[in-house]
């Protein structure tokens, strides 16, 4: 109730854990807070905060136009409710070597088990849209660096995104990784590959935790857990899919009662009072309140 029941440090453990564990971790991508606990309520294995999500729930582009600070702010309420380990998009770092350093400390301070950094430039694309421009090697080596020297728990994981796949080749975006993890990168976001061919590539050249970007209507197949155990992958991210799913709901039933004049048909469609108030703790609240009004001192102090 208010909070969690786990510190930063042992959801930072855990994850490490998770991930050390040889399992496929499935981690879906939180819309809000309260998705984020639904998440945790349905057995997930983590909760991501997605860069292209926060930006759209600003109504704005994913082309790196959000904040450092805003970005610590949803994650500090998403972490304050999920006892889940939850990692988040740190686009470029928000800057230079110093800002990505300070974007790291703002983001332990959020209560984070992780972020990723990508090697694109400012302002940033999708990265399953065409035109991205990719930083050189030796400036994202330098972010990378900045970002390791600035970290103060050494739970908290960072891990490289590259771009290059989809501007450089399928070589050289493992060339970058290769580097990338010998400036101290933990884990790999390999962005937009094109097949499960490129997916083992990837695999056979690294030895370190993998992330397979499931997003839908991109450049990427939509792999299975069973297929992405096989290719030894350990992180599988659904970083846009609740967005995408409310969205369509929410335009569905808008477009209902603009036309039915009422929201009756919907109401099979929509979760129940009741399990809002359950998913909320409303009970927990309740009896805490209760406790804390009820109370009296016992007699004679």
């Amino acid at each position: 109730m208010l909070h969690t029941r786990t510190t930063a440090a042992e959801r930072r453990r855990a994850l490490r854990e998770r991930l050390a564990s040889g399992r496929l971790l499935r981690v879906p991508g939180a819309i809000n807070p309260l998705s984020a606990r639904l998440v945790q309520d349905t057995g997930f294995d983590a909760v991501y905060l997605s860069g292209a999500v926060l930006a759209a729930d600003l109504g704005l582009p994913d082309i790196g136009l959000t904040t450092s600070t805003e970005v610590a702010a949803r994650a500090q309420q998403t972490t304050r409710v999920t006892d889940l380990p939850v990692l988040i998009d740190a686009d470029t770092g928000f800057g230079e070597p110093m800002n990505a350093a300070r974007t790291v400390q703002l983001l332990e301070d959020a209560g984070l088990a992780g972020l990723h950094l990508e090697d694109q430039v400012n302002p940033k694309r999708c990265g399953h849209l065409d035109g991205k421009t990719i930083a050189p090697r030796e400036e994202m080596v330098r972010r990378l660096r900045a970002a390791v020297d600035a970290r103060r728990d050494p739970d908290f994981l960072l891990m490289a995104r590259t771009d290059a796949r989809s501007v450089e080749g399928l070589g050289a975006a493992i060339d970058r990784a290769k580097a990338y993890v010998d400036a101290g990168a933990d884990a790999i976001f390999p962005e937009a590959l094109a097949d499960e061919a490129e997916y083992e590539a990837f695999r056979k050249a690294l030895d370190v935790p993998l992330l397979a970007n499931l997003t839908e209507f991109g450049k990427t197949p939509l792999l299975d857990t069973r297929t992405l155990e096989s290719l030894g992958y350990n992180i599988a991210l659904y970083p846009v899919t609740l967005l995408r799913l409310a969205m369509g709901a929410i335009e569905d039933g808008l477009r209902t009662i603009a036309t039915e004049g009422t929201q009756e048909p919907l109401l099979p469609r929509m979760q129940t009072r009741s399990r809002l108030y359950e998913l909320l703790g409303y009970a927990d609240y309740s009896a805490f309140d209760s406790a804390v009004f009820d109370f009296t001192l016992p007699p004679g102090t």
